[in-house]
């Protein structure tokens, strides 16, 4: 596995606490990985240190460089980042939001390039959302507006997606449709890490899993390695039962331990 984003020994502290204690691990290229663990593990912190976003130490690079030497222009052309939610307080159009995507690419007083607009449409149709690019986004559903913001990250163009809770407060199909949006980014080549919730969905998208606990990095390996019963009962404090759905192995909680 090649990588383009390394993370050694990155720790990360709010205040007195240690909410990241020296996470390893690396992302490829072509590769969705599920960072998951039970609340309050240090998944978004971690993810925010990787996205640049909080101090941190330890080191991080991306495709060889020092995240902490690029400035914050560079780091957006490299890292997109999808917080958490979806909110949108202006009723700006919903092709002006996504063109926010290319931001980094040019100035705040340039007019979108044909580079820009052909990246705007493209993430507009990847999403399914360009019926709506006249509207104003505020007149969209939840699940509409969760595929906005993931069609901004996208439009970006950046090696490196991150997504914190990507289908949080999604209806079940809403779900599947921004799981598979992810996958598909990591098909066309992007390293993407997406903090999950749902074990399942974990399971059924992610390649690689990394794995968190009280704010370290527990394990971290192929999706079925990692998503052991054993395991999932140790750090979840769950019984799992294991389903099979296309030779693909999904764990579903059964009952609390």
């Amino acid at each position: 596995m090649t990588a383009i984003v390394a993370a050694d020994k990155v720790s990360v502290s709010i205040g007195d606490a240690r909410v990241v204690e020296t996470a390893t691990f690396r992302l490829a290229r072509g590769m969705l990985t599920a960072l998951v663990g039970p609340n309050g593990a240090g998944k978004t912190t971690l993810m925010r240190a990787v996205a640049g976003l909080i101090a941190a130490e330890g080191t991080i690079t991306i495709d060889g460089r020092a995240l902490e030497s690029m400035s914050p222009r560079e780091r957006a052309r490299v890292l997109a980042y999808l917080p958490q939610g979806a909110v949108f307080h202006w009723p700006l159009r919903v092709d002006a939001i996504v063109t926010l995507g290319r931001y980094p690419h040019g100035d705040a007083f340039s007019s979108p390039t044909p580079d820009d607009r052909r990246a705007v449409a493209a993430a507009l149709a990847a999403t399914a959302i360009a019926q709506f690019a006249s509207r104003p986004v505020t007149t969209l559903s939840g699940g509409e507006r969760a595929r906005v913001a993931l069609a901004r990250a996208l439009a970006t163009q950046a090696p490196v997606l991150l997504a914190d809770e990507p289908t949080v407060s999604l209806d079940a199909r809403h779900q599947l449709v921004v799981m598979q949006l992810l996958q598909d980014a990591a098909r066309a080549g992007a390293a993407v890490l997406a903090v999950i919730h749902d074990l399942t969905l974990a399971a059924r998208f992610a390649d690689r899993v990394l794995m968190m606990q009280a704010g370290r990095v527990v394990a971290e390996g192929e999706t079925a390695t990692i998503l052991q019963p054993d395991r999932i009962a140790d750090i979840f404090g769950v019984e799992p039962a294991m389903l099979e759905l296309d030779g693909v192995p999904l764990p579903l909680p059964r009952r609390p331990l």
